[in-house]
């Protein structure tokens, strides 16, 4: 099994931002001639919010990390995992659609409290 990078998604609008994830991912795979290389779950809704996972690929990862060089490199970010993370942020704010990411890992570590 392959790594994976699974990625908390917090949206008022599933459908919009579920649309613009799904874009952004399909292109950048196209990008680096990947293919299935992600997934989008479906959503639960609570308290105004719908709650998502998108799991995606580490060689996808890695093939944006090579195919961008310095560029990946200059991205904030500690690893690998939150430079992408700070990438599809970025480009998913270019789409103007308001969505929340968070490494899914992270926020079952008790930093955050135990889930």
């Amino acid at each position: 099994m392959e790594d994976r990078v699974n990625i908390n998604v917090s949206a008022t609008d599933y459908e919009a931002t579920s649309k613009a994830i799904i874009s952004t991912l399909g292109s950048l795979e196209q990008m680096v001639h990947g293919e299935n290389d992600f997934i989008v779950t479906d959503s639960e809704f609570a308290f105004g919010w719908h709650f998502y996972v998108v799991c995606v690929n580490m060689s996808l990862v890695r093939k944006l990390s090579d195919q961008m060089g310095p560029d990946f490199d200059r991205i904030k970010g500690k690893t690998l995992e939150h430079k992408f993370l700070n990438w599809l942020n970025q480009k998913i704010a270019q789409k103007n659609v308001k969505v929340k990411f968070a490494i899914k890992e992270e926020m079952e570590s008790s930093k955050y409290g135990i889930f």
